[in-house]
């Protein structure tokens, strides 16, 4: 089957590159499906899980906080904010992050934190999004 290159880095450093058969994300306009030789593309990034097919048909699956998906012919490139292997999420972190934010939004005093706590709110959402999707799929 054929590959391509996939690189997923986040600002603080790098999390995953080899090859893949299969590269699927959310977009901020929808659901994407990346496959070797895919039409060149750059496209903005929701917060969510990234799953990646490897060569030997193993899944993993990524969390990304957003950022950029950059389709080239010979690489796939994900440029995120913040990026980890779902398996290292904290999920009890996460819950209380979600918790925060929450409480953000009912205790906001301005524009900007009701901005600033509905993106926390949708960040933490995500996270504990990729958790429930790692586990549906390892069938736990």
């Amino acid at each position: 089957m054929a590959s391509v290159q996939c690189n997923i880095v986040s600002t603080e450093r790098s999390i995953f590159a080899g090859e893949v058969t299969q590269l699927s994300a959310t977009g901020t306009e929808g659901e994407l499906g990346i496959m070797p030789g895919h039409s060149p593309l750059l496209t903005e990034l929701a917060p969510g899980p990234v799953y990646l097919t490897r060569e030997s048909g193993e899944e993993e699956i990524y969390y990304v906080s957003g950022g950029f998906l950059e389709v080239q012919p010979d690489v796939i490139s994900v440029l995120a904010d913040t990026a980890d292997r779902a398996r290292d999420i904290d999920e009890a972190e996460a819950q209380r992050a979600r918790d925060e934010a929450r409480r953000a939004l009912d205790e906001q005093h301005s524009e900007l934190d009701y901005s600033r706590a509905l993106a926390e709110l949708a960040e933490a959402t995500a996270r504990l999004r990729t958790l429930s999707q790692l586990r549906n799929r390892r069938g736990s």
